[in-house]
């Protein structure tokens, strides 16, 4: 006998929010509704996903239960609206046109690297897409990158001016092939093609013209050749990644002095030949996302040494689109005797954003590139390349872009009004958020020119049109020159919200980890502006999403020139060195002393007397920079950090901290003219530079636990969280995360957004939601 449940037949309207556009979950609902003998209908609409379903109401049950729990793989589903309505007598199921919808919730899908089902076809010489650089199905290829518009369907994209040919449009209507309603749906018949442009004036000799662009871009690889190359989110730069004289006309035109460049190599086979890989290095290449992953190099690993000078590490990312696994299997082929690896950096000059217009990049990559492999299909929004490692036995993203954006942060607070958060001076992202909704953009870049601010623009434009967020709240930095400020400031929003530098770098690992604190913050960094004006950089705080109290600082030294000190690192060696011994430091017997030029530093002491151009930094960075110096690493970096990255990549573990002093007031201040002291000694008695060091690295590590602990001594909870941009140095947060964790404390770290300033937007937007909130 049927139960009620099987006999009785029922209707319901589901709304589906998420990321359920671009990633197969229409298909999937119309084999669901089959597989349960279900009658409706689907469609995408600016809200999401709508379905109504007609059956037994256990079948309707079934199909509820199955949806929430085993979507598509590419798919995040953040709520299902259920309800009731009256039944039709509707039998068959089918996939209706998209529709507006009153309310726009739906989410974007990141670009996706090219599935294991399209690799199979893309090099299958029976396939019809065989060798096609532009194959893709619902699992993968471009999304983010080509969305003009929700809802997500062909008309919207940049491949709107591409009508599918019969096979494609055959494939884009069965419900039961893997492309059915995949709108980036291509073939060569109807699809994009690539083009091949040689700009150098100096022909390339034997250059085979009648050959396929791709087969061109490959002889000019293998033969030194320096070439633009179109991607998903913009140009690359490319060139044999083993070829020194290609990799120094790289830095040449490219004006990129010293800062690493990335690479990509076919297969993890090759990868280790370079790197060493530990199995959570290779799960991360492989991600659906493909960052540029950071590996320790092998001694001796063969590429140019000029790809990443001073560094021990090497970024390195495998293909993600069609034309990337081609391309590197084609120039292995021509290059049998050597690892088929490629530098592939951004496409831009030093400090620009990354060029994806076609005639733009014709414009500003001439000069830098000996011709182009560039296809026709537009890219509608830039986004370089992601950046992460492994740290501390989890992921840390030091870049989130291509494939992570603009997937949300989901919140576990309510946003009262929508908010637009600005984001830093360096490493600029934004967020807006809504709802529970946090949307960090794609990485802009440093705010240093015009072209990078338009970007930003245009970025926050195109969000909020996605999104349906319009901001009723700014929130912002409170460093009154960075470019995001005033843009904040500029802006019409009525409502604006200063957040403090170092609260919104703690913020920021609250909101991903979903926690309102309190918690001990420690905040390290280069730079941010603090409330009595001064450069802060390492401080213990106590911080909830809505304020914080300052427990501990390193004591203040003035940085004498303010933004030339970060260049010259030799100014804040030597003004450490001032400080621990005064004038007659100069009377030191160690080889940064002798090199300091005594005009300068005469010139250096009267600003500092004066307190003319000279403010005081509580800065870790700098520090790290002074140290650098003091050690004889370098005196004066090309790229901001470079001292500090070179100290680390120099330091060999040491278990031997330097002393130091922690001095009671409130707050406290962290005095380390203990360690300069114990540093000079060292330097003195013919200590090597690693083991200078790498006791110097167990120091910080030693004074910021022992900062946390006489917090908790307080009353502070047990709770730390650690952010900012001096926690990219793997070796002192994993020396950290270990003494802070013997001591009992819970430790938390940024996971989902960069600790560097490319998560400060996110921090900013919870602490603007939180104040929202208690303001009511």
């Amino acid at each position: 006998m049927e139960s009620w449940q099987q006999s009785v037949v029922a209707r319901r309207r589901l709304v589906v929010r998420g990321i359920v556009q671009g990633v197969g979950f229409r298909p999937f609902v119309y084999g669901l509704a089959q597989r349960f003998g279900l009658g409706g209908f689907v469609f995408n609409d600016s809200d999401g996903v709508t379905l109504e379903i007609e059956g037994s109401v256990s079948a309707l049950d079934a199909f509820e239960q199955t949806l929430r729990s085993a979507p598509p793989p590419l798919a995040r589903i953040d709520a299902v609206i259920a309800t009731t309505v009256a039944p039709r007598g509707e039998t068959s199921f089918h996939i209706e046109t998209s529709r507006a919808a009153a309310a726009r919730n739906a989410l974007i899908s990141p670009d996706v690297a090219t599935c294991d089902d399209c690799l199979r076809e893309l090099f299958d010489p029976n396939d019809r897409r065989f060798g096609y650089p532009f194959i893709n199905c619902t699992n993968c290829g471009p999304r983010f990158t080509i969305v003009l518009d929700v809802p997500y369907d062909r008309a919207q994209t940049t491949m709107r001016v591409f009508p599918m040919c019969p096979a494609c449009q055959a494939e884009y209507d069965d419900p039961l092939n893997r492309r059915f309603h995949a709108q980036p749906n291509a073939c060569a018949v109807c699809g994009p093609s690539l083009t091949f442009h040689w700009w150098s004036p100096a022909p390339l000799p034997n250059l085979p013209a009648a050959a396929s662009p791709l087969e061109q871009a490959v002889f000019a690889l293998a033969h030194g050749a320096i070439l633009a190359i179109k991607g998903l989110g913009g140009y690359h730069l490319a060139c044999n990644a083993l070829d020194h004289d290609a990799v120094a006309r790289l830095r040449a035109r490219k004006q990129r002095e010293a800062r690493p460049f990335a690479l990509m190599a076919p297969d993890l086979a090759t990868i280790r030949q370079l790197c060493y890989v530990k199995p959570e290095e290779a799960t991360l290449l492989e991600a659906r996302q493909r960052p540029i992953v950071l590996l320790d190099a092998l001694p001796g690993a063969p590429v140019a040494p000029s790809v990443a000078p001073g560094y021990t590490t090497l970024g390195i990312m495998l293909p993600y689109t069609p034309l990337h696994h081609l391309l590197l299997r084609a120039y292995a082929a021509a290059m049998p005797d050597q690892p088929a690896v490629l530098v592939m950096t951004s496409g831009n000059l030093s400090d620009e954003p990354i060029a994806y217009r076609d005639d733009d990049a014709a414009v500003r990559l001439r000069s830098i590139a000996d011709g182009a492999l560039t296809h026709n299909r537009d890219i509608h929004m830039r986004c370089d390349d992601s950046v992460a490692r492994i740290v501390a036995g989890g992921v840390q993203l030091l870049r989130r872009s291509r494939g992570y954006a603009p997937e949300p942060v989901t919140l576990t607070l309510n946003v009262p009004k929508p908010i637009l958060a600005t984001g830093g001076h360096l490493k600029n992202t934004f967020c807006l958020a809504k709802g529970r909704d946090a949307f960090l953009s794609h990485h802009i870049g440093d705010l240093e020119n015009l072209e990078t601010l338009t970007s930003f623009r245009e970025g926050v434009r195109h969000f909020a049109r996605l999104f349906d967020c319009e901001p009723e709240v700014v929130a912002y930095d409170l460093h009154p020159e960075y470019l995001a400020t005033k843009e904040a400031l500029a802006s019409d929003i009525p409502l604006k919200i200063g957040v403090q530098h170092h609260h919104a770098h703690i913020a920021s690992v609250l909101a991903e980890h979903g926690i309102a604190g309190p918690v001990i913050g420690v905040a390290a960094d280069g730079t941010g502006y603090g409330l009595d004006g001064a450069i802060w950089g390492c401080e213990v705080l106590i911080v909830d999403l809505r304020d914080f109290t300052r427990f501990a600082h390193l004591a203040y030294v003035p940085l004498p020139g303010g933004d030339a000190a970060v260049r010259q690192v030799w100014r804040i060696g030597a003004t450490y060195l001032h400080r621990a011994f005064g004038n007659g430091f100069l009377d030191l017997d160690i080889p940064f002393v002798r090199r300091i030029d005594r005009e300068q530093w005469r010139l250096i002491a009267r600003m500092i007397e004066r307190g003319i151009n000279a403010p005081p930094t509580s800065s870790l960075g700098r520090l790290f920079d002074a140290i650098a110096a003091i050690a004889g690493i370098r005196d004066v970096a090309l790229y901001e950090g470079q001292a500090a990255i070179e100290l680390e990549t120099t330091a060999t573990p040491d278990p031997h901290p330097y002393p130091f002093a922690l001095l009671p007031g409130t707050p406290m201040r962290i005095d380390v003219t203990p360690t300069i002291h114990a540093i000079v000694e060292d330097i003195r008695a013919g200590a090597p530079v690693a083991r200078v060091g790498g006791r110097f690295h167990c120091t910080v590590a030693d004074m910021l636990a022992q900062a946390c602990e006489q917090a908790r001594a307080t009353g502070a909870p047990d709770v730390v969280a650690l952010s900012g941009g001096v926690f990219q140095n793997r070796h002192l947060t994993e020396l950290l995360v270990q003494r802070l964790e013997r001591a009992g404390f819970r430790v938390l770290l940024n996971r989902r957004v960069p600790p560097n300033d490319g998560g400060l937007c996110l921090g900013q937007a919870a602490v603007a939601a939180a104040r929202l909130l208690e303001q009511g």
